[in-house]
């Protein structure tokens, strides 16, 4: 969420992000709706300083027509009270509804435009040429035994996927890798739970109802299954003040996550690229805001990191615009070359969201002056298992059939490669 009194002084600055995101949301009508309120508001505190001032003529000695004209009087105050009651909840509910809408701003470096406008800064490692008829992360799967696809659709549904003998080992295997790398470097490690309250979800910018969600919500309660270990961690401290001696906080998630919108079928999405339920580690940043722009190029740095160990080919995006959510103020992708796809397949996400989430959800700090301050939020992928699994299985796979295990993972798997059963 943005202060509206910074709306209201920098309304072009908001109005230009609006645009470029391509986002349905009105700034002018938030200033609209929020004087409109607070014009009503006074309108209330007037009338009930005379339902006071009524009050207190009724204490003294008054004739029987006085104190009828009185009564008569407190009557139609408490009336007109009611009323208006009603209608500022009204108008303070679609302000903040309006309000809520409003996407952060946006880095000057990001560039303008859609997906397709995203862009490359670089490319790390060298893309294998294969002397065989290479095979995607699916047939792969089905091969070795370690993918059930099959027999999830037949239990859950489509979209969903059994993992099974070394399939299993190699998801423990990248989620202690990265655990640990995260614990050596200061991040504190959490398991968190699977699900939250609605109100924490739309504090970091997700929403959880309506038509346009990617949520699963729980029927006849206020709680909904994660998308992503970003919300458990980024909700940790709802509502607190922080110390400036505890900034920065680094915290890392692992959780399942759950999506509702799974990708239309096709080679893009196929096997586990696009799926329902997923299991992910998750980095999550609260700082000074001065820190967070550094910040957010040390969490790309982790990232590329992570994969550079496990020698997947990767790219890094700048992406555009158009293509971030509403809390990002600045997101990098790095994206694995996939040989199943022919082509390169995100694989983390790092956004910098300032102190758009810690509005929303009313996270500050006491800085050396003793102030109150907004922190800032960050959040990255450490590693979204399936699709880190995708791009060891197809780049590291052989001639026989056979996939080697990255050297930096075989200390978590115990096994050097995953062989024809």
């Amino acid at each position: 969420m943005l202060d509206i009194k910074f709306v209201k002084e920098n309304i072009n600055s908001v109005l230009d992000s609006v645009t470029k995101r391509k986002v349905k949301a009105d700034p002018k009508l938030v200033i609209e709706l929020y004087d409109n309120r607070n014009a009503l508001q006074q309108r209330l505190d007037d009338i009930r300083n005379k339902k006071n001032e009524n009050a207190n003529k009724m204490k003294g000695q008054l004739s029987k027509e006085e104190r009828d004209a009185l009564i008569e009087e407190g009557k139609e105050l408490k009336s007109k009270i009611a009323v208006l009651e009603i209608e500022e909840r009204e108008l303070d509910t679609q302000y903040k509804s309006e309000a809520m809408k409003l996407p952060n701003l946006i880095d000057e470096t990001v560039p303008a435009g859609g997906e397709a406008d995203s862009i490359e800064l670089y490319k790390v490692g060298t893309i294998k040429e294969f002397d065989f008829k290479a095979k995607d992360h699916y047939e792969l799967g089905i091969d070795l035994d370690i993918l059930d696809f099959e027999s999830a659709a037949a239990v859950t549904g489509q979209k969903f996927y059994y993992l099974k003998n070394e399939g299993v080992m190699l998801e423990l295997a990248l989620v202690n890798f990265a655990i640990k790398k995260l614990y050596e470097k200061g991040f504190t490690p959490y398991l968190t739970p699977d699900l939250a309250r609605s109100n924490i979800l739309e504090g970091l910018g997700f929403n959880p109802r309506g038509d346009e969600t990617n949520i699963y919500s729980i029927n006849g309660t206020d709680l909904c299954l994660i998308g992503t270990a970003e919300i458990t961690i980024g909700g940790l401290n709802h509502n607190k003040i922080l110390n400036d001696s505890e900034l920065p906080l680094k915290m890392a998630g692992f959780s399942h996550c759950f999506r509702t919108e799974a990708g239309a079928a096709g080679l893009s999405t196929k096997g586990l690229y696009r799926v329902h339920q997923f299991s992910k580690v998750e980095m999550f940043i609260i700082c000074r805001p001065s820190e967070s722009k550094d910040l957010l190029e040390k969490l790309r740095e982790i990232e590329e990191e992570i994969f550079k160990e496990l020698e997947i080919p990767y790219r890094v995006l700048n992406i555009a615009a158009g293509d971030l959510g509403n809390p990002a103020y600045k997101k990098y992708d790095l994206e694995a070359w996939m040989p199943g796809r022919g082509s390169y397949g995100e694989i983390t996400s790092t956004s910098n969201c300032t102190d758009y989430q810690s509005r929303r959800l009313n996270i500050r700090y006491k800085d050396k002056d003793g102030k109150n301050q907004f922190v800032h939020m960050l959040n990255g992928t450490a590693i979204a298992i399936p699709r880190a699994i995708i791009s060891i299985l197809e780049n590291f796979q052989q001639k026989d059939g056979t996939v080697k295990i990255p050297k930096a993972l075989v200390p978590f798997t115990g096994f050097e490669e995953i062989k024809k059963k």
